[in-house]
């Protein structure tokens, strides 16, 4: 998995089965958003 900053954006690749990536642009509301979706969900996992 790989972030980079482009201009206002940042870009999410992410591999996937197969050898390809999934290739995701968000902007910073977003990336935030994301981050409080994967913390709860991994928050919940290690309880």
């Amino acid at each position: 998995m790989e972030v980079t900053k482009e201009g206002r954006s940042l870009i999410l690749r992410v591999p996937i089965d197969g050898g390809g990536r999934l290739v995701l642009e968000l902007n910073a509301e977003e990336a935030s958003n994301l981050r409080d979706c994967l913390l709860g969900v991994t928050d919940a996992v290690a309880s």
